[in-house]
């Protein structure tokens, strides 16, 4: 089965983000999550995006689907279990050093949250079609049903993008490096020999924060250095820029199937992606810079040269 064209299919952590700044009471709250992020800043973008999810029932995941559909994202495969609760992180930061940490307690009753539960096979069965003939598909967590998944969608001509931040289950996790082409990951969470059990022709993405990233592909690294912020109030969220940037370049560029996917296109979009995160540090959360800006000062960035 053929690609279809520019459509995007991902799976992984979708959450609820409520951001506290100095403070016990957050901010504000939005949608978050890698997964959720990549895949709704893509729809903001215009980009045809089908989220594959499993969320709970609860006020919570009823708001993400919905904010998903808003944006632009068909969410007929998300879908909503009363067994389940519905992700949420905590974001404290410091404006004054730009520090960060996360938290799945809540600070006030100190609760715990509920944490990612993935996709199953009765999840899967009715989004084969939409994962067999995607041309992109993104993970960024890892089940028996997310490599069936992954493995259906490279089958099918897409091009899988895997951004795990941990190795939780040895096997499955080979199993998601085997069919993925593109594998970034930070140099901080993963053994950088992890990437050596990737298929020959696949790209490896290795990230290092503020020192830039290295792009590693057919025994040659290209080294992207990091794009200085200028202004930097918060650095969540950066990655999945980098990220956006690279997904949306492949499907500027229509590319079908992973044999069309260059060297030039990978090192393009990884570079637009880095201009975006560079910007959006100016901004309060993930994605700070399409809540204060739009989605076509983004897009402004990443036409760039």
């Amino acid at each position: 089965m053929s690609a279809s064209y520019g459509q995007v299919v991902g799976t992984g952590l979708v959450a609820l983000d409520r951001i506290h700044v100095d403070e016990q009471e957050p901010l504000f709250e939005e949608l978050g999550g890698s997964c959720g992020n990549v895949l709704i800043s893509l729809a903001m973008l215009g980009r045809s995006v089908i989220p594959l999810l499993r969320l709970g029932t609860d006020r919570v995941g009823e708001r993400l689907e919905r904010d998903l559909r808003l944006a632009g994202a068909d969410t007929k495969l998300v879908w909503l279990d009363e067994e389940i609760r519905t992700p949420v992180i905590v974001e404290m930061l410091d404006l004054a050093s730009s520090d960060h940490s996360f938290s799945f307690v809540c600070p006030h009753s100190f609760e715990r949250f509920g944490g990612f539960e993935p996709i199953t096979l009765r999840e899967l069965e009715p989004a084969r079609p939409a994962v067999s003939s995607c041309a992109v598909f993104y993970a960024d967590r890892v089940s028996a049903a997310i490599c069936d998944a992954m493995e259906a969608a490279a089958d099918g001509g897409a091009i899988v993008h895997f951004e795990p931040s941990s190795i939780s289950d040895p096997d499955l996790f080979e199993r998601a490096l085997s069919a993925a082409h593109i594998f970034k990951y930070s140099a901080d969470r993963l053994d950088p020999d992890v990437a050596e059990r990737l298929r020959p022709e696949a790209f490896s993405i290795v990230t290092a924060g503020r020192f830039g990233l290295e792009v590693r592909h057919d025994g040659a690294a290209y080294r992207c250095e990091a794009i200085d912020a200028g202004v930097v109030k918060d650095t969540c969220g950066a990655g999945d820029m980098v990220t956006l940037g690279l997904i949306d370049a492949i499907i500027q560029a229509g590319v079908r199937g992973s044999e069309g996917l260059s060297l030039p296109i990978v090192l393009s979009g990884v570079k637009s992606g880095q201009r975006l995160a560079a910007a959006n540090c100016a901004y309060i959360g993930a994605r700070g810079l399409f809540r204060e800006r739009g989605p076509q000062h983004a897009r402004t960035i990443l036409a760039a040269f």
